[in-house]
């Protein structure tokens, strides 16, 4: 019986290269397929470099993760390392940094998925593509769907295969198999070309690169399935390696097809790319994928900022009402707070419809990122000193802090930069309000059971034995 149990849950275990296979599907979103266009237009075609260093900074994060995840599991993952290593301050900011910032993330996918429907429906306005996906969203998690894992799969699938099929068509272009694209290939080889807004403008795109990675906690916490969790850090190295190098390769290409002066936020530019008159028909098909892929990441992203409502509302750090089940089953009142922060989102869109995806996928990043800023400095209280681990955290931090700071430099992310940190401020206020009045709780218990403590000695002491008192009559028990 023992080995048969053994064999089932050893069915159950995942190998390291499916662990990547899941990173990579899992990672690629919104981030990347809009992103991108944000991150070309502010930093031009040597923006490559910076999804590079981003995809090095990333593994630092993700190394260190899987290592604190192989020796000490924890059911908490990075939110239960920054506690164990910091206190219970940590653990508070860790949990609500890692929500506002997957909050921020469904924001930014709501108004790409708007963006990508407008493509179809110009007149339109985005609050009402953006309300109907938060809906539809809702609705989904609200009824705990039994079958959307497995719809994921094959959304995950769908995902990495539009990237290859923009590989393949875009070779075909550009070698005029097809009859060539739209726009003259043309490789920017010059230094205006390569850096048309020079050193600060590739700057400040390297947290748009960085942002095309976030992800990788959830990678995290799935090491634990490894069948060798010690593997961990080999299924990272090669999960990055494929995302940079279809990163790299697909922008690349795009960079190539498509003048700079046509890449914008509102429009994929690898639906820009695939514009031919040769192939009308092609741009509509990516857009539809793009939606679906887009929807597919946002959804995920609801069950995992759900989870961790429910979470830090049973260990005390939300209030309690948020850990309540509608029968036991249905997790309304965690939704419905979600709900207004996403509410908040959609009058973005209403307010400010030309700027709100940059502003909102920055902050969205810089959440990201402060949050893998925990991860690295609890890697360097609770994993054994070693002079390679340090290094790598070293570089990891330098290259984050690189990423935050490139965000004051540019007019299109310095609002975002203002959004986290007015974010973070409210955080720390409650964790500072949260954790004193813990303080004074803990205290008061100690006060009172030394005195209960205090009050049985002196009760004890008295001549003729222990004393009682019912409703204020005092008995003494008479020796015999």
């Amino acid at each position: 019986m023992n080995q048969a149990s053994d064999k089932t849950q050893d069915g159950k275990k995942l190998k390291w290269w499916q662990l990547s296979l899941l990173g990579v599907a899992g990672t690629i979103g919104t981030g990347y397929f809009l992103g991108s266009g944000l991150a070309i237009t502010i930093g031009g075609p040597a923006v490559l470099l910076v999804y590079i260093l981003a995809a090095i900074g990333t593994y630092m994060v993700f190394d260190a993760l899987a290592r604190m995840t192989a020796q000490h599991p924890e059911q908490g993952s990075f939110r239960s390392y920054a506690k164990k290593a910091f206190g219970n301050w940590a653990g508070f900011g860790s949990g609500w940094v890692y929500w506002f910032s997957e909050l921020l993330i469904m924001g930014s996918q709501l108004t790409a998925l708007s963006i990508f429907s407008r493509f179809w429906f110009p007149a339109v306005p985005m609050w009402i593509f953006a309300a109907g996906f938060a809906v539809l969203g809702l609705c989904i998690v609200f009824f705990g769907n039994k079958g959307f894992d497995r719809v994921e799969n094959v959304l995950a699938v769908i995902k990495v295969a539009a990237i290859l099929m923009f590989l393949v068509i875009a070779l075909a272009l550009l070698a005029g198999w097809i009859g060539g694209g739209k726009y003259t290939p043309k490789l920017p080889l010059s230094m205006p070309e390569l850096l048309p807004s020079g050193t600060i403008g590739l700057w400040s795109a390297f947290i748009f690169a960085y942002y095309a990675y976030g992800g990788i906690e959830v990678l995290g916490i799935m090491s634990y399935r490894l069948q060798k969790p010690e593997e961990a850090p080999k299924a990272g190295k090669v999960m990055l390696l494929v995302l940079a190098v279809l990163y790299v390769l697909s922008i690349g290409l795009a960079v190539t097809m498509v003048p700079l002066k046509a890449f914008n936020p509102k429009e994929s530019p690898f639906v820009l790319a695939l514009r031919s008159d040769h192939l009308a028909f092609v741009p509509h098909v990516f857009n539809g994928v793009l939606i679906v892929a887009g929807f597919s990441t946002m959804t995920a992203s609801l069950y995992a900022i759900t989870s961790m409502m429910l979470t830090l509302a049973q260990e005390g750090d939300a209030p309690k009402v948020f850990s309540k089940k509608l029968k036991d089953k249905y997790p309304l009142y965690a939704l419905c707070l979600i709900a207004v922060g996403l509410l908040g989102a959609i009058m973005m869109s209403l307010w400010l419809p030309g700027k709100v995806y940059e502003y909102i996928t920055t902050a969205a990043g810089l959440m990201i990122l402060y949050n893998w800023s925990f991860i690295l400095l609890s890697s360097a209280k609770l994993l054994k000193p070693d002079k390679l681990s340090g290094i790598k955290r070293w570089t990891g931090l330098l290259l984050i802090g690189a990423a935050v700071a490139g965000t004051l430099f540019h007019a299109l992310s310095r609002p975002g930069f203002y959004i986290s940190l007015l974010i973070v401020a409210v955080i720390a206020l409650s964790d500072f309000i949260v954790q004193r009045m813990r303080k004074k709780h803990s205290s008061g218990t100690a006060k009172q059971e030394s005195q209960t403590d205090g009050m049985t000695d002196a009760h004890r002491s008295l001549p003729g034995g222990p004393e009682f008192r019912i409703k204020g009559i005092r008995l003494r028990k008479n020796k015999v």
